[in-house]
């Protein structure tokens, strides 16, 4: 008896791995095995990586915060702990974005918790 291949399935896995390898250089895009090579390390990267935005974005809020509370005479630090202790339920997102883009109303919430 002949040996069944399921040619229709691995077509099918291969031409998804050459889509995702779409707009790659060189043989990346069109060599299957380099091809599903990068295109499974560019997976582990958007894994990692989707992650690590979260973290990259905290970080970004909370230096411009201190930047914000450094021009009325605080520190990050000390700022925050004002906060929590006024009762001011604002998160660093939307914190940043006051220091940021409005600065009478950071100016005000400064002069509230100080």
């Amino acid at each position: 008896m002949p040996r069944s291949v399921n040619a229709v399935a691995s077509r099918a896995r291969r031409k998804r791995v050459l889509k995702l390898a779409k707009g790659y250089f060189g043989r990346r895009k069109n060599v299957w095995t380099v091809a599903k090579n990068a295109v499974e390390k560019g997976l582990v990267y958007a894994y990692r990586d989707r992650r690590q935005k979260k973290r990259n974005f905290r970080a970004l809020w909370i230096q411009r915060i201190n930047a914000g509370a450094r021009l009325h005479g605080m520190s990050y630090s000390q700022f925050m702990g004002a906060t929590k202790k006024a009762g001011i339920e604002l998160n660093r997102k939307v914190l940043a974005d006051l220091a940021m883009n409005h600065s009478e109303a950071f100016k005000a919430i400064v002069e509230k918790v100080k």
